[in-house]
């Protein structure tokens, strides 16, 4: 009998006879059954999505949203016995494109199916689950080379594509300083006194107190863990854990990824951002699928989402290098 290894590269590419065709055989496959268990190891997993402001497409048609992005207005001096002076802004828009589709498939030959036990379900459904979060939350932090007067279609692996207006670094006093590609050394770690000039950042582009969040590598919360402020009991503030998040600090919910990009020599580019810094928009969430192969006496499942991404306010988010 030929491997798995075989024919995983025709297993998609024949079409199969329907899921109905051995009903017995995959009855521990149910897409209904399956689709919960992703969904939930999917949401246990991912960190950055509830973070961000979200839009759903679920059962619209079309490929692009079209958001309206209003310019602020200005309040000026009411004059006597003059008409009142009217803010004539010409409001610009953010069109995202519903262009992101990942998927996670697995072959499951029916000896494996009638011989494995439950735990193999378990796995595939955990597996998926978190490949699809860690993907998701990949691409929204790739959106950071966009903050300030950046691009976000720059390449996010690429150091000089965080270099920009709101990327900054250490600037070897414990301050902040504008990031500069291939300078960041091993020393260069967080301090108090960065976190709050991020936070002034933030406030200097009247950007709102609530709703900011600032996600870390690894590496920082180690780094963290050692200053008094940032394990104080106000930090942890009681709550209770929720996915990634450390505590609290100054108002801004701080929360650990290992999905921030590696640029340069092992510099993570670590993102303080408000909400509405990023969008969201979900055309298809979690689903998952079955086909019987029967020319393989396999089936095919296949877990995936549709979704599009983009920087919605590009003032509200800012970017500390380190390594």
């Amino acid at each position: 009998m030929a491997g798995f290894d075989a024919i995983t590269g025709q297993a998609t590419s024949i079409p199969g006879v329907g899921s109905g065709a051995n009903t017995g055989t995959v009855a521990t496959f149910i897409p209904e059954l399956w689709s919960d268990e992703v969904r939930a190891v999917y949401e246990n997993s991912i960190v950055t999505a509830p973070l961000v402001k979200k839009m759903s497409m679920k059962g619209k048609k079309g490929d692009t949203i079209h958001v309206p992005a209003p310019l602020r207005g200005t309040a000026v001096a009411k004059v006597a016995d003059t008409a009142v002076v009217l803010n004539t802004t010409t409001e610009g828009e953010v069109i995202i494109n519903i262009n992101q589709h990942y998927q996670y498939s697995r072959m499951i030959e029916d000896i494996a199916s009638v011989q494995a036990l439950s735990s193999l379900r378990r796995f595939y459904t955990e597996d998926a689950g978190y490949a699809l979060a860690r993907q998701v939350d990949t691409a929204l932090l790739n959106l950071g080379v966009g903050f300030g007067d950046g691009d976000e279609t720059d390449n996010p692996a690429t150091a000089a594509s965080w270099v920009h207006s709101a990327s900054y670094q250490n600037d070897g006093d414990g301050g902040l300083a504008a990031y500069v590609a291939a300078s960041v050394v091993a020393a260069d770690v967080i301090t108090d006194k960065m976190f709050r000039g991020l936070i002034q950042v933030l406030d200097d582009s009247n950007n709102p107190m609530t709703g900011r969040s600032f996600v870390v590598a690894p590496s920082q919360v180690n780094v963290m863990r050692g200053i008094d402020r940032f394990v104080s009991s106000d930090f942890v503030n009681g709550n209770g854990v929720e996915t990634g998040k450390l505590g609290t600090l100054y108002g801004v919910d701080i929360y650990m990824s290992t999905n921030l990009p590696t640029i340069d020599t092992d510099v993570r580019p670590n993102m303080m951002f408000h909400k509405d810094a990023l969008i969201l928009a979900e055309q298809v969430g979690i689903r998952s699928q079955t086909q019987y192969m029967q020319e393989h006496l396999s089936t095919l499942y296949t877990a995936d989402r549709l979704y599009g991404k983009k920087v919605f306010r590009a003032e509200a988010g800012v970017v500390l290098c380190t390594k």
